[in-house]
Protein backbone atom coordinates (compact mmCIF):
# COMPACT_ATOMS: atom_id res chain seq x y z
CA UNK A 1 0.00 0.00 0.00
CA UNK A 2 0.97 3.30 -0.64
CA UNK A 3 1.00 6.39 2.13
CA UNK A 4 0.47 9.63 0.86
CA UNK A 5 0.19 13.44 2.24
CA UNK A 6 -2.07 15.69 -0.30
CA UNK A 7 -2.17 19.54 0.73
CA UNK A 8 -3.97 21.88 -1.38
CA UNK A 9 -1.59 24.90 -1.98
CA UNK A 10 1.74 25.84 -2.18
CA UNK A 11 3.73 25.70 1.06
CA UNK A 12 5.04 29.65 1.08
CA UNK A 13 7.45 29.39 3.76
CA UNK A 14 11.28 27.96 2.50
CA UNK A 15 11.88 26.50 6.44
CA UNK A 16 8.45 24.67 6.14
CA UNK A 17 9.50 23.39 2.61
CA UNK A 18 12.74 22.06 4.21
CA UNK A 19 11.28 20.17 7.00
CA UNK A 20 8.93 18.81 4.96
CA UNK A 21 11.29 17.36 2.41
CA UNK A 22 13.31 16.05 4.95
CA UNK A 23 10.65 13.78 6.70
CA UNK A 24 9.77 12.76 2.78
CA UNK A 25 12.88 11.50 2.10
CA UNK A 26 12.97 9.93 5.91
CA UNK A 27 10.21 8.11 5.22
CA UNK A 28 10.93 6.28 2.25
CA UNK A 29 13.44 4.60 4.16
CA UNK A 30 10.04 2.70 6.04
CA UNK A 31 6.93 3.73 3.20
CA UNK A 32 5.74 3.94 -0.21
CA UNK A 33 6.03 7.00 0.18
CA UNK A 34 4.30 10.58 -1.45
CA UNK A 35 4.07 13.50 -0.82
CA UNK A 36 0.92 15.62 -3.47
CA UNK A 37 0.85 19.56 -3.26
CA UNK A 38 -2.55 19.92 -5.17
CA UNK A 39 -2.84 23.17 -6.65
CA UNK A 40 -5.02 26.40 -5.45
CA UNK A 41 -8.12 26.93 -7.09
CA UNK A 42 -7.51 29.65 -9.61
CA UNK A 43 -9.19 33.14 -8.58
CA UNK A 44 -9.95 32.09 -5.19
CA UNK A 45 -10.09 35.49 -4.01
CA UNK A 46 -13.40 35.80 -5.77
CA UNK A 47 -14.92 32.77 -3.76
CA UNK A 48 -15.92 33.34 -0.12
CA UNK A 49 -15.77 30.08 2.14
CA UNK A 50 -17.73 27.58 1.36
CA UNK A 51 -17.21 27.86 -2.33
CA UNK A 52 -13.96 27.82 -2.08
CA UNK A 53 -14.23 24.59 0.32
CA UNK A 54 -16.14 23.13 -2.44
CA UNK A 55 -14.15 23.75 -5.54
CA UNK A 56 -10.82 22.53 -3.12
CA UNK A 57 -13.69 19.37 -2.63
CA UNK A 58 -14.07 18.93 -6.08
CA UNK A 59 -10.55 18.56 -6.96
CA UNK A 60 -9.39 16.20 -4.33
CA UNK A 61 -12.51 13.76 -5.32
CA UNK A 62 -11.70 13.62 -9.10
CA UNK A 63 -7.92 12.55 -7.83
CA UNK A 64 -9.41 9.80 -5.34
CA UNK A 65 -9.52 6.63 -6.23
CA UNK A 66 -12.29 3.78 -5.04
CA UNK A 67 -9.83 1.46 -2.85
CA UNK A 68 -8.41 4.83 -1.29
CA UNK A 69 -8.92 5.21 2.55
CA UNK A 70 -8.80 8.78 3.11
CA UNK A 71 -8.17 10.32 6.41
CA UNK A 72 -9.06 14.26 6.72
CA UNK A 73 -6.37 16.00 9.25
CA UNK A 74 -9.19 17.74 11.13
CA UNK A 75 -9.64 19.81 14.08
CA UNK A 76 -12.52 17.74 15.10
CA UNK A 77 -10.73 14.62 14.30
CA UNK A 78 -9.57 12.10 16.86
CA UNK A 79 -6.33 12.79 18.62
CA UNK A 80 -3.83 10.14 19.19
CA UNK A 81 -0.86 9.86 20.98
CA UNK A 82 2.23 9.22 19.14
CA UNK A 83 2.42 5.39 20.17
CA UNK A 84 -1.38 4.78 19.55
CA UNK A 85 -1.41 6.69 15.98
CA UNK A 86 1.71 4.34 14.88
CA UNK A 87 -0.75 1.44 16.28
CA UNK A 88 -3.70 3.09 14.20
CA UNK A 89 -1.08 3.10 10.93
CA UNK A 90 0.10 -0.31 11.79
CA UNK A 91 -3.30 -1.52 11.34
CA UNK A 92 -4.36 0.45 8.12
CA UNK A 93 -0.92 -0.85 6.56
CA UNK A 94 -2.28 -4.26 6.79
CA UNK A 95 -5.63 -3.69 4.99
CA UNK A 96 -6.48 -3.86 0.98
CA UNK A 97 -6.77 -0.43 0.43
CA UNK A 98 -4.53 0.57 -2.43
CA UNK A 99 -3.19 4.15 -1.21
CA UNK A 100 -4.27 5.94 2.78
CA UNK A 101 -4.43 9.75 1.71
CA UNK A 102 -3.79 12.05 4.40
CA UNK A 103 -5.62 15.48 3.08
CA UNK A 104 -4.79 18.93 4.79
CA UNK A 105 -7.60 20.64 3.66
CA UNK A 106 -7.02 24.97 2.73
CA UNK A 107 -7.34 27.60 4.70
CA UNK A 108 -11.05 26.91 5.40
CA UNK A 109 -11.21 23.46 6.41
CA UNK A 110 -13.10 21.21 3.93
CA UNK A 111 -16.39 20.78 1.90
CA UNK A 112 -19.57 18.86 3.31
CA UNK A 113 -18.45 16.15 0.41
CA UNK A 114 -15.04 15.62 1.62
CA UNK A 115 -16.50 14.57 5.20
CA UNK A 116 -19.04 13.05 3.60
CA UNK A 117 -16.38 10.58 1.66
CA UNK A 118 -13.73 10.37 4.27
CA UNK A 119 -12.99 7.37 6.30
CA UNK A 120 -11.25 9.00 9.16
CA UNK A 121 -10.11 12.07 10.83
CA UNK A 122 -7.82 12.92 12.96
CA UNK A 123 -6.40 15.98 14.71
CA UNK A 124 -3.18 16.32 15.68
CA UNK A 125 -3.98 18.83 18.63
CA UNK A 126 -6.82 20.79 20.38
CA UNK A 127 -4.11 23.69 19.22
CA UNK A 128 -5.10 25.49 15.89
CA UNK A 129 -2.27 25.28 13.48
CA UNK A 130 -1.98 26.91 9.93
CA UNK A 131 -2.71 24.54 7.12
CA UNK A 132 1.03 24.80 5.92
CA UNK A 133 3.15 24.23 9.56
CA UNK A 134 0.29 21.29 9.99
CA UNK A 135 1.92 19.90 6.91
CA UNK A 136 5.12 19.29 8.26
CA UNK A 137 4.34 18.18 11.96
CA UNK A 138 2.13 15.41 10.69
CA UNK A 139 5.38 14.53 7.94
CA UNK A 140 6.83 14.24 11.19
CA UNK A 141 4.56 12.43 13.32
CA UNK A 142 4.31 9.72 10.63
CA UNK A 143 7.95 9.29 10.44
CA UNK A 144 7.71 8.97 14.48
CA UNK A 145 5.59 6.57 13.94
CA UNK A 146 7.33 4.43 11.91
CA UNK A 147 10.17 4.40 13.76
CA UNK A 148 8.44 3.31 16.62
CA UNK A 149 7.08 0.28 15.03
CA UNK A 150 10.51 -0.24 14.06
CA UNK A 151 11.51 -0.54 17.52
CA UNK A 152 13.95 2.71 16.43
CA UNK A 153 15.22 5.05 19.33
CA UNK A 154 14.14 8.39 17.53
CA UNK A 155 10.71 8.34 19.64
CA UNK A 156 12.86 8.24 22.32
CA UNK A 157 15.72 10.62 21.75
Amino acid sequence: MKTELWAIGKTSERYLEEGMELYSRRLGHYLRFGLEILPDVKKAGRLGPEQLKGKEGEAVLQRLKTGDYLVLLDESGKQYTSESFAEFLSHKLQLSYKRIVFLVGGAYGFSPELYARADGKLSLSRMTFSHQMVRLFFLEQLYRAMTILNNEPYHNA
